[in-house]
Order: structure tokens, then sequence, then C-alpha cells
């Protein structure tokens, strides 16, 4: 799932999500909060932060550090959304495919070790589970360009992302969706987005170690950072997060892509005038493609220990940085390295991710030293998907980034009536 730089191209961006993603402050009612910070930023981001929920999406957090001035961080919420949970900028999410940039960096961790290398085939550490395996690498898997079927267009996979269907999936049968269908292209010859990718290096990393994921990522990334927040769940029990939330039926249906198997919509209890909170949705079809739960200042210091070369030695992280084009046509646009992200916005050039689980939407990004960060967390995916409120979204997004970069912020738009949900 790739972000893109205008509100059109994120709005289609979005619309792809179901099939292939597929000190805090306590808001009151509707109103935002946020911490110290300089002047402008703190209120012009508190305004835009608030323009969204007007728009039409029932939560934001917003976390920026331009590494010299206080934190600021913003809560805002719908007030219909009050009566589940109280949004504080400290509350934990699902993080979605930010996962990948933590997987990857395990990944390259073992690399530096010399316990697995770039040039593996992925038949070595996974015989017989991926057709043609001799030819894919693991830097394939790692940058997209293995060519592999993206297993969340499989349609048992997609009722279990959307709670309609609540059995557990196992990352081997979620391999074995992905594969099950013809590749794309030839190993190596292209970009294209797959979470099956992130899947299959989930598996390669515990075949190598012996070690579970979720205990890797405690092991080599929470404890060592004090990433109190951070955890891959190992069961459907874990319930201490911000509730999301995603259009009912009704509303879902025009915004999916064409091609979207018919009658796809979210489990949940209805919230209100037009939402399902999807919160307790099945989870199992995400694990090493998007199934981290962190939260926005947890993932500050991930991404910022990261970037600054604490995670990995300067030829790994380089490796990293390595990048092929998300959009061949824009050579200078944003492109995908391994696991981590280039994207080019209005204030400059940043590093990061973003990630879409059930009724969760991030954007996590960092300054090229790592000495600045940028985070804005969404209770929804396809609410954003509405112009007004992919307008309104963007708008928050890109005058994020310019804060984390001490840039002057983008003239604020005007306030928009909240879309109609009819």
């Amino acid at each position: 799932m790739t972000t893109h730089t205008t509100a059109p191209r994120r709005r289609r961006a979005l619309a792809l999500a179901l099939t292939a993603a597929l000190g805090a402050t306590l808001t009151a009612c509707g109103a935002a909060a946020a911490t110290p910070a300089p002047a402008p930023a703190a209120g012009q981001l508190a305004e835009l932060a608030q323009q969204a929920v007007a728009a039409g999406v029932p939560g934001v957090i917003v976390r920026v550090d331009d590494g010299h001035h206080p934190v600021t961080t913003i809560a805002d919420q719908a007030p219909w959304t009050t009566a589940d949970h109280r949004l504080t900028a400290s509350d934990e999410f699902r993080m979605g495919s930010n996962t990948k940039t933590t997987v990857a960096t395990l990944v390259l961790q073992l690399v530096a070790e010399r316990r697995l290398a770039l040039t593996d085939p992925v038949e070595r550490w996974l015989p017989g589970l991926v057709p043609n395996g001799q030819a894919i690498t693991v830097r394939m898997l790692l940058d997209h360009t293995s060519g592999l079927f993206n297993y969340l267009y499989d349609p048992a996979v997609l009722a279990a992302y959307t709670g309609q269907d609540t059995r557990p999936w196992t990352p081997e049968e979620l391999l074995a969706a992905g594969t099950a269908q013809p590749p794309l292209f030839a190993p190596g010859t292209r970009f294209s987005y797959s979470n099956t990718n992130y899947i299959a290096l989930g598996l390669i990393l515990q075949r190598a170690t012996g070690q579970s994921l979720a205990d890797l990522i405690q092991q080599r990334i929470a404890r060592p950072l004090h990433l109190r927040h951070t955890h891959l769940p190992t069961s459907a029990a874990d319930r201490q997060l911000a509730h999301g939330y995603e259009p009912d039926a009704a509303h879902l249906a025009p915004l999916l892509p064409p091609g979207t198997p018919p009658g796809a919509s979210f489990a949940g209890p209805y919230r209100g005038p037009a939402d399902v909170d999807t919160t307790a949705v099945n989870q199992s079809t995400l694990w090493a493609a998007g199934g981290i739960v962190s939260t926005a200042e947890d993932w500050a210091r991930f991404d910022a220990a990261l970037l600054s070369g604490k995670l990995l030695p300067a030829a790994q992280l380089a490796e990293m940085r390595t990048t092929v084009p998300e959009d061949p046509a824009a050579p200078n646009g944003d492109a995908y390295g391994l696991g981590l992200r280039k994207v080019v916005l209005p204030c400059g050039t940043v590093w990061g991710h973003d990630g879409q689980a059930a009724g969760y939407s991030s954007e996590t990004y960092t300054d090229p030293t790592g000495k600045r960060t940028a985070a804005v967390l969404t209770n929804t995916v396809f609410d954003l998907a509405r112009p007004q409120a992919a307008t309104a979204h963007q708008a928050l997004v890109n005058a994020a980034v310019c804060a984390m970069l001490d840039k002057p912020l983008p003239a604020a738009p005007s306030p928009s009536a909240s879309p109609s949900v009819d």
C-alpha cells in the first residue's frame, strides 16, 4: 500500500487499501488539544486536525518532533466516537504496513551477522513453499520486485481481513494464498507492492533464527529501544487499542475499486451516522505484513533509531535506502527501498512508511538523519477515501512534515462541511 503527494492520488491509493493492505493529551468531545510547541505550528496543526474530523475522519493523532522544540502532540475525535473511547496521543494503534520496516530491519540485522544474505534464494529458506523460489531473492522480497501475487486479493483472505470470517489464518496459509495465483511478472523485472513478500520474510526470519517473529521484535527492537507499547499480538485477546472504524456496507460500496468481490464489507457493531467499529475484527491476516501494534511516540523512537544508525551498520542502512521507483513514469517521485519508503512531499523528501489495517491508517516519517519525526495516525482507512476527508487529511500530513522539517506550513485550507452520509 502506498501513499502519494496529492489528494487525488492518495484517494486512489486509499480506495485500494481493502484489497492491497487489504506526553499524552486527552481530547474533549471533538475538541483538539496540543502540548506546548513553537507557534504557529501547534495551533495550525490543531486547526487542521479539527478540519479533518469535521470532514468525516472519526479521530486523528498527530505527533511532531522537529529536533529543537518541545514535541507537539494532538488528538482530536468526532463526538460520536467518545462513547467508545476518549482518544489520547499515547493510544495504541494497529500500525499496518509500517510493520514492514521492522521486519526489514530484522532481516538486515541478520545480514550484518552473516546469517542471511540479500542474494539468498527463497528456496534456500522456504523449500517448496514458493514456486520459482530459486529465482526470487531475499532482496526482491524486501523491495517488492519478486512478482508474487498479493494474498490480500484472495477472496477468502479478504473475508477474514474485513472480519466477515473469524477463523485464524496461519502465515503458511497466507503464503499459500499468495503463491496459488500466477506471478505478476518475472522476478526482479519491476516493482509491485505485495504483502505476500513480507509473509515470506517473516517465515524466513523464523527459519533462520529458530525464534518466533513476535519474540524477535521484542528482543532486537522493542526492548533495546524501550518501546513499551510496541508488540506483535499473538492472540485475538489484544484489545488495548484506540477504537477503529470503517464505513458500513452501504457507505463503503461507492468507495471500493472495480473488481472487489461482491458484498465486501467490514464486520462490527454500528457506530455514529454511517460506520462500524472494527477494533475486534480478525487480524490474523496481517502478521509480518502489517500486524504490529504501537504508539506514535514509540514509532518515532524506532524511526529515529533506525535512520540515525542505531539499529543497523552503515552498510545495511545504505542497502535499506537503495530504492526502486514506485511509479516508473515518475523516476524522481516516491520510491521503495528495503522495507523503507522515500516520500516526496511539499516541504521536502522524507523517509518512513505508511500502513493500513481495518480501522487504522498511519503515516510515519523522519528526516534522513533520524533527528526529526512526524506521525499522523487516523482510526479509519475508508472514511479517508471520501474527497473532502482525503483533502483535509493530506493537508494535515503535509503540514506535519513541514513542521517536522521546521519549514513554513502550507496555508490552511478553508474549513469544509462534513460530507453527506447519503
